[in-house]
């Protein structure tokens, strides 16, 4: 099978372009905060003043969430507004040993992870304590 010289070309620009989206995804690259849309804007309007220093990993899970926001339960909408804003008024320190509490728990077994789920829920349900 014989190919023109124009289909050569025309495939090579395939290949190329192809590899530059891999190697753009593998390295995380992620769209400026200006150049996201409206609708994202308003989505993660409390992360705007750190969304260009983010990783790139951060900004798209945060990109993940506003794609699911709309299928949110109007509740779930509001528990994800305000966990972005606690979230923007944390340190950096306290963001890192959040995420690793988070990879702690994530690594427990099922049974374990239900268990502390389950006396967190006791925990916030009790009445506070009034010294």
């Amino acid at each position: 099978m014989a190919f023109t010289r124009s289909a050569v070309i025309f495939l090579l620009v395939l290949r190329t372009m192809s590899l530059v989206s891999i190697s753009h995804a593998e390295e995380g690259i992620s769209p400026p905060w200006a150049s996201l849309t409206e609708y994202e804007h308003k989505v993660l309007a409390p992360l705007a003043d750190d969304w260009d220093s983010m990783r790139p990993w951060q900004r798209e899970r945060m990109l993940e969430i506003a794609r699911d926001y709309p299928k949110m339960t109007p509740e779930r909408q509001e528990r994800v507004q305000k966990r972005l804003s606690d979230w923007t008024r944390m340190t950096p320190f306290e963001r890192e040993n959040a995420r690793k509490r988070y990879q702690q728990f994530k690594s427990l077994p099922p049974e374990k992870r239900e268990e502390l789920r389950r006396k967190w829920h006791e925990l916030k349900a009790a009445p506070e304590d009034s010294n």
